[in-house]
């Protein structure tokens, strides 16, 4: 994996077919961090939300229980493997709403119109202009937004960086974008609000999708 190269969802596919039976037990490091970002979102009864590259359907049940059974919780993700437990978590709590399907984010046949992005821990696609493309376009003017992900903590940190290489690198197919993983959604949200946690190896961020396109003024 060099620095440069851009995410590579059949790699990604491969990558979590390894990692998805003992990806929750991994994951609950990260859980209260997860109940953050999910947060972030203020979710009303009703909504419909998108939680893009959902894994194995860990935020499901909080989205299931803000959205109610009115809203609507949508999980994509390039891994198959990962999907189908995502699946059984939907079956065995009942959740008639809630839906899990497998496709990379750059062509997936998304249901919008979505009231509420998440993209928690999810670097591939924010290093994705096709995948933003089309995520983006299936977002209500406003909708709101919450990000969640690993960073490059400051550059005089560099032991750090190093470990934040070393971590990042089971999970992704790409460390571009390592600064400012957000960059490439930027231009296309507004209110954006980021925070650093876990001493700069990681930010929470908050936005709603721009009301008016890049160049137009609001």
């Amino acid at each position: 994996m060099t620095p440069s190269a851009g995410p590579d969802p059949v790699r990604a596919a491969r990558k979590y077919r390894e990692r998805a039976a003992g990806y929750d037990a991994s994951a609950r490091r990260t859980l209260e961090l997860r109940h953050r970002t999910i947060d972030l979102l203020r979710l009303q009864a009703g909504d419909r939300v998108l939680d893009v590259a959902c894994g194995t359907g860990l935020s499901f049940p909080r989205l299931r229980e803000e959205v109610g059974e009115r809203g609507v919780v949508v999980g994509v993700d390039v891994s198959a493997d990962m999907v189908a437990l995502a699946e059984r978590r939907i079956a065995v709590s009942g959740w008639a709403n809630v839906r899990a399907c497998t496709a990379a984010l750059e062509s997936a046949a998304l249901d919008g119109p979505y009231d509420a992005l998440l993209f928690n821990y999810t670097h591939d696609v924010l290093q994705s202009p096709c995948a933003l493309a089309n995520i983006l376009s299936h977002a209500r003017p406003g909708a709101r937004v919450a990000l969640a992900g690993i960073k490059h903590p400051p550059a005089w940190l560099w032991p750090l960086r190093a470990w934040r290489i070393a971590k990042a690198r089971p999970y992704v197919t790409t460390l571009r974008g390592l600064d400012v993983p957000w960059a490439l959604i930027l231009p296309s949200l507004e209110a954006f609000e980021m925070r650093s946690v876990m001493l700069g190896t990681n930010y929470l961020a908050s936005a709603r999708v721009r009301v008016s396109t890049p160049g137009e003024k609001a």
